[in-house]
């Protein structure tokens, strides 16, 4: 028994020395040092061990790491999949990736070929480096632990069938996607059986679909990001308790675009967002549930289509500044809440002088209810008639849902 006691006491101690930072080496790879490639330096390494990249090209095809280890790049080493291989291919904990261009991966319509791929882990960071041209920018494949920071994320896609994803993960928990930019891939980002991750600071502009699109994705939050002159700005579909806040949703314009779309999603918070210039600021389809609140709508399109597949939403304290329509619908049931919004076509009146409107606000008008049935009545947009329609329906309301409306409307905008 004491011998079995001393033998796995000497393997504790042997795992604890290999594991021990102080233990852990460098290996130089470069020109003019004794490992002139990557995949020599990785041979040599062993768990713990720093890989340090000289400046130059690298064309080595797909290079595998499977072995807890630091690649790091000094001066920007280029790996360049030559139109053909994968990269970069992760398949052990404990990996870090810092410091490389990386570019000119393969593209395959069966296999999704990346710049860096994840396969099947946890505890990995990418951070700092610039992938240019690739099929896929970053791939996290059921990972776990996640850190993708820091990246630029570039490529030049002319249509959706033929480029990939800027930041694409499946089926993966505790991802941290932050400070990334990307720019020209389908998606941004693209998120699919996400849990318990957070996407923040990043920017996302002039993909070809969605800056950010993600379903099936549970329990994240979307902090301080920016979506800009994308396909469409964000998607979240099919989903539930999701917290967006103080994200930009700007020039997302297109006859079908909008700045977010809602679709089957629940018990869920949008707060602090700006929407500006977009076709439509937020889109909202068979969505239950959801905490609108000090957003600004800015010279949209629509500020808000709300259909009437939507019930229990509470949509307070934002602000409706110089859109075209504040509100549009497809039915006549208010199954929502509207209170205390600042809405600048507001015509009414504050006797009592507490900072709200004495009588209703009704957003929705019978001009956009025609536009939404018939959109070629745009072309009598800001005409006699078009006035006339609305002036009416004020005096006389009959077509509008009557029990859309904000019964406390502000006065004055409040600062988002």
């Amino acid at each position: 028994m004491k011998d079995l006691a001393l033998t796995f006491w000497c393997v504790f101690v042997c795992l604890g020395i290999a594991n021990n930072p102080l233990s852990a080496a460098t290996i130089h790879v470069g020109k003019g040092q004794l490992m002139s490639t990557i995949k020599a330096g990785l041979e040599k390494a062993r768990s713990g061990d720093t890989v340090l990249v000289a400046a130059g090209l690298y064309t080595e095809g797909n290079i595998v790491i499977d072995k807890a280890i630091f690649l790091k790049g000094m001066g920007k080493p280029v790996l360049d999949g030559e139109k053909r291989y994968e990269p970069l291919s992760i398949k052990s904990t404990g990996v870090t990736i810092q410091g490389f261009t990386i570019r000119n991966s393969g593209h395959s319509s069966i296999n999704d070929i990346a710049g860096i791929k994840i396969y099947n882990t946890h505890h990995v960071r990418v951070l700092d480096n610039e992938l240019l041209d690739n099929f896929f920018g970053v791939y996290a494949q059921n990972a776990k632990n996640v850190e993708i920071r820091g990246n630029i994320i570039r490529a030049f896609g002319t249509a959706e069938q033929l480029i990939g994803n800027g930041i694409h993960a499946w089926k993966s928990d505790s991802l941290n996607v932050a400070n990334n930019s990307v720019y020209g891939h389908r998606d941004g980002i693209y998120l699919e059986f996400v849990t318990h991750s957070q996407i923040k600071g990043n920017l996302s502009e002039k993909n070809l679909r969605y800056g950010l699109h993600f379903m099936f994705s549970h329990e994240n939050s979307y902090i301080t990001n920016t979506f800009r002159s994308n396909g469409a700005g964000v998607a979240v579909m099919y989903t539930k308790h999701v917290r967006m806040e103080n994200n930009r949703f700007e020039e997302n314009w297109g006859d079908a675009s909008y700045g977010l779309l809602l679709k089957d999603i629940s018990d869920s918070q949008i707060i602090n967002n700006q929407f500006s210039r977009n076709t439509t600021g937020i889109f909202m389809e068979g969505s239950n549930r959801i905490y609108i609140e000090h957003n600004n709508f800015k010279s949209n399109g629509w500020g808000l289509k709300i259909q009437s597949s939507c019930m229990d939403n509470v949509l307070k304290d934002n602000n409706f500044l110089q859109n075209t329509f504040d509100v549009a619908t497809n039915g006549t049931l208010a199954l929502n809440t509207f209170a205390h919004n600042y809405w600048d076509k507001y015509e009414g009146y504050d006797l009592n002088k507490d900072g709200f409107g004495d009588i209703p606000f009704r957003p929705v008008s019978l001009f956009s209810m025609m536009v939404e049935r018939y959109p070629s009545a745009m072309l009598l947009f800001r005409s006699f008639m078009a006035m006339l329609f609305d002036r009416t329906e004020k005096l006389l309301p009959s077509l509008t849902p009557e029990g859309l409306k904000d019964e406390k409307p502000r006065m004055k905008s409040i600062k988002v």
